[in-house]
């Protein structure tokens, strides 16, 4: 069985942690598909601000997400430094460009704290949990919201 998160409910879970600026975020290990350098995107006319464009992965049109701008963070221009993690969202592939892949972290049930109240809808759309680790604070984001269902499907 898996939560909303894409996360089984098994105990122990792994995780892969990548940073947006100053922030950490993970994602379940298992969405993942592979992790790349950034290789220039092709733009797309009248697409959302958040899609940096798409690229050729192996012969198939990959769009490419910035996952700052979708979470609604300051974006940036991406550079040789940044990466795209190539995640399995249902039955399509996307990238999601982030400035780098920090670690691998296991965790279960139990460590993964809920997020406050407090946040907003767009947070509340994302953030799934909050993971203290080493006196940080990792969000745990659930991916099945980072394309809306109509554009995932025309992606």
């Amino acid at each position: 069985m898996t939560n909303s998160a894409g996360l089984s409910e098994l105990d122990n879970r792994e995780l892969i942690a990548f940073r947006i600026g100053r922030q950490e975020f993970c994602i379940n290990v298992m969405m993942v598909r592979e992790i790349r350098g950034w290789a220039g995107a092709t733009m797309l006319p009248r697409s959302p601000r958040y899609v940096k464009g798409v690229i050729n992965l192996r012969g198939a049109v990959l769009p490419i997400v910035d996952l700052a701008v979708r979470l609604g963070l300051p974006g940036n221009e991406p550079t040789a430094r940044n990466v795209i993690i190539v995640v399995q969202i249902g039955h399509q592939q996307i990238g999601l460009l982030v400035d780098a892949v920090s670690d691998i972290l296991t965790a279960n049930d139990a460590e993964i704290q809920t997020s406050p109240d407090l946040s907003s809808d767009l947070v509340k759309n994302f953030v799934k949990g909050l993971l203290p680790v080493e006196g940080r604070m990792i969000s745990l984001i659930g991916l099945d919201n980072v394309l809306p269902a109509g554009e995932l499907e025309a992606a």
